[in-house]
């Protein structure tokens, strides 16, 4: 399964303020979204292609709510996740899914919530841990090199 996650601004609070928009709702009322942290809400779809239209449904309402949203798509990657650029030019066919992704944003854990987004240049290619001793744990999300900066 292919995985969504919103994460919602500072002064959000998910899912409340993502329900609250019907049509948002309406869109996301097929998913049973879980709460990995208290800040991002998670879905699983059916394909990396329900995934990005699903993004691109609720963009009007993630621009409002949400300070990132990623995909997971295990035949990509089972550990690390796909910005919705990453992932919108893979279901496009512009990308090779087996290529290594050097570009990483990668996100502290800490109190439970995702935090402290972070650039990151990967230098060996390899999938692997992020040592951030700051934090309880990491997220690592692939970006584009248009988004990295």
């Amino acid at each position: 399964m292919t995985e969504v996650c919103i994460v919602g601004k500072d002064d959000v609070t998910l899912p409340d303020d993502l329900y609250a928009y019907e049509t948002a709702y309406r869109a996301l009322a097929t998913y049973d979204p879980t709460f990995p942290w208290e800040n991002a809400l998670v879905v699983e779809t059916i394909s990396l292609g329900t995934a990005v239209s699903l993004l691109n449904d609720l963009d009007w309402y993630l621009a409002r709510v949400a300070a990132d949203a990623f995909v997971r798509d295990p035949s990509v990657s089972e550990t690390e996740w796909l910005s919705r650029p990453l992932a919108r030019e893979l279901r496009d066919g512009g990308g090779d899914p087996e290529e290594r992704v050097n570009r990483l944003t990668v996100y502290g854990v800490a109190d439970g919530r995702l935090v402290d987004p972070t650039m990151v240049l990967r230098g060996d290619a390899q999938e692997g841990t992020y040592e951030r001793p700051e934090y309880d744990d990491t997220v690592v999300v692939r970006v584009t090199k248009e988004e990295f900066f």
